[in-house]
């Protein structure tokens, strides 16, 4: 199969629920052979998911507002325009200061596309994030995710 011309416009894409995030899939993974994907990710202040290692690569860029993203145990502020990349397996999670963040988050493969597709069908939509977090820990363990003891 080859890669597909694909245009996503504004306010397009399939709108997917998580319990810190509305992410919409700008690009999926059959428009690029799984190759990667691409996600709007919309993020309220507020708690966010634990400190964790994806077994895929990421790269996430600021589009509006401020969060501080932590990998490996160190601290990054991103503000519009930054951009930051997470090795496979880093731990890693993030923290939003204003009152919104908006960012892209690229993925390699289709590993992370899977994961948040699992996530909206397995989580009801408004669950608090602390009510979600057996429900979350079924997922990760299915997706190769491994949840970190190790705190930003």
């Amino acid at each position: 199969m080859a890669h597909k011309t694909h245009l996503s416009g504004v306010g397009e894409g399939l709108e997917l629920d998580s319990p810190d995030a509305r992410i919409i899939v700008k690009v999926d993974a059959e428009h690029t052979d799984g190759a990667y994907e691409l996600f709007e990710v919309d993020a309220p202040r507020g708690p966010t998911v634990p400190p964790h290692g994806t077994p895929w690569a990421k790269t996430y860029y600021v589009l509006h507002g401020r969060m501080t993203v932590f990998v490996d145990g160190e601290l990054h502020d991103l503000g519009p325009g930054a951009s930051i990349t997470i090795p496979p397996h880093a731990v890693h999670t993030f923290t939003v200061h204003t009152p919104s963040v908006r960012f892209l988050a690229v993925g390699l493969t289709d590993a992370m596309g899977r994961f948040f597709r699992d996530i909206d069908r397995t989580v009801p939509a408004g669950t608090p994030l602390e009510e979600a977090f057996p429900l979350l820990q079924e997922v990760v363990g299915r997706h190769g995710i491994r949840l970190s003891e190790q705190l930003p």
